[in-house]
């Protein structure tokens, strides 16, 4: 099937990141979101990212004049995805959330558009359960920042065709990624070894077995790593980092799975990481500095 249209419900960092992807590559994509402001705001922020792509010579004047026109924003669900030939979801990672999007996409895209969710962590069956064309559903896992990394995980549901999947492989081709097939189950690959490296560290500090910035260090110099695990964790979202936890922890039933306390108590808190200014790390005064390390080293 030709694919043309693309729609991206939620305009956050991995939505206009998808976006972004698209639109470069000449696909004509609709940002979906909940106000106009928050779709002028990924607008701008796309803009910005390009302008960075233009200025290090890797995109064209007429690339990026010609991605820019490509993308348009709704604020009505039945507007942006009408046309559609493949939907991708990116709101945020949460099960009741994404299974009331797929519930309405079901009824409101054409019979043949292909319904994808960026989850990284809930299951693609559950999230097909909800409709009446499962075998048209999928995972496309993107990594953050989508324009820059190449990995896209393509989930396959229980019920998800060898069309559809052999569909979005060969699309996750040509819009220059490499994309890797994976089996539905809790956390995938990416985020069934990620987090439990991730959530081992932060137990470290709780134990006060290190501080901030000597377990990042032993990482990145010891692993080869580019970035600490606590840093990790901040760029990608404490709140985030602790749902694909409970996830894991759920769907296999296993202790080794358990959020550290740490965690938990910080995103009850409010220190989301980079997001919120503060986390592992402080961000507030646009310098990250290692604001926990002396809490907890012994």
């Amino acid at each position: 099937m030709f694919m043309n249209y693309i729609s991206v419900i939620g305009s956050g960092t991995m939505g206009n990141g998808i976006a972004h992807t698209f639109a470069l590559s000449g696909f004509k994509v609709n940002i979906i979101d909940l106000s106009q402001d928050r779709i002028t705001e990924a607008i701008n922020t796309i803009s910005k990212n390009l302008d960075r792509q233009l200025q290090k010579g890797t995109i064209t004047s007429s690339q990026h004049t010609e991605a820019i026109g490509n993308i348009q924003g709704f604020t009505l669900l039945e507007a942006g995805v009408k046309d559609a030939d493949l939907v991708i979801e990116a709101a945020t990672e949460n099960v009741d959330i994404k299974l009331k999007i797929f519930a309405d996409l079901d009824k409101l895209c054409k019979p043949t558009a292909i319904l994808a969710s960026n989850t990284s962590s809930i299951s693609i069956t559950k999230i097909a359960a909800v409709t009446a064309r499962p075998e048209l559903v999928i995972g496309m896992h993107f990594m953050n920042p989508v324009p820059v990394m190449k990995l896209v995980e393509v989930i396959r549901g229980f019920n998800t065709s060898d069309k559809t999947t052999n569909q979005i492989m060969d699309l996750s081709v040509k819009i220059g990624k490499v994309p890797v097939e994976v089996n539905d189950y809790p956390g995938f690959v990416a985020n069934r070894i990620l987090m439990p490296m991730i959530n081992e560290a932060i137990q470290c500090l709780n134990e006060g077995v290190a501080g901030v910035t000597e377990i990042d260090t032993v990482m990145k110099l010891g692993m080869s790593h580019p970035m600490g695990p606590l840093q990790l964790a901040d760029f990608i979202g404490l709140d985030v980092c602790l749902a694909i936890l409970n996830v894991l922890h759920q769907g296999f039933g296993n202790p080794k799975y358990a959020p550290s306390p740490l965690l938990v108590n910080m995103v009850a808190s409010g220190q989301l990481g980079v997001k919120s200014g503060s986390g592992f790390y402080d961000y507030s005064a646009g310098i990250k500095e290692a604001v926990l390390s002396k809490k907890f080293k012994k």
